[in-house]
């Protein structure tokens, strides 16, 4: 188990880290492409952040908690090729570090696509880090027949 902390703060350091790590390592990418999320700001707060669709109590087979405390929460994500997460939301901004994935649509929570990473251009590279605002309802949908999407999401607590 301390073994396990350990890591994991290794990895919460990286992903808070600077982009000149970024930029130094080949392997991680960073890049920048228009995400319709609606503006998290604007929710009713007993609607949209209602406990039952926090996104490790809504979909609890795609979400891990890895470690959580009073500051951050970090989550192991995974969706299997074809699959599609129940409807939830992350209530934190965030850092994803993306592992692994191929082509992939996110829905809000009406089932309204909000992004279709086939529509990118050029193509998104993994593994690669983004930031993250805080996302009301949605579901993403693994289009990959052969790949899993993987990531590492870092939420940041007000």
């Amino acid at each position: 188990m301390k073994i396990v902390r350990i890591y994991l703060g290794i990895l919460v350091l990286i992903f808070l880290s600077s982009n000149a790590f970024c930029q130094e390592n080949e392997k991680i990418t960073t890049q920048t492409f228009a995400y319709n999320a609606a503006d998290p700001h604007n929710l009713n707060e007993s609607d949209e952040w209602s406990a039952n669709l926090d996104a490790v109590i809504a979909a609890p087979d795609n979400h891990k908690i890895l470690m959580e405390n009073e500051k951050v929460r970090v989550l192991e994500v995974t969706l299997l090729p074809g699959e599609i997460e129940e409807v939830h939301y992350h209530r934190w901004p965030s850092v994803l570090y993306i592992q692994e994935a191929g082509d992939f649509i996110d829905y809000d929570g009406d089932g309204n696509i909000i992004m279709d990473s086939r529509q990118i251009k050029p193509a998104l590279k993994f593994p690669m880090t983004m930031w993250k605002d805080a996302e009301r309802a949605h579901s993403v949908e693994n289009l990959s027949k052969t790949l899993t999407i993987r990531l590492i999401r870092v939420e940041m607590k007000n």
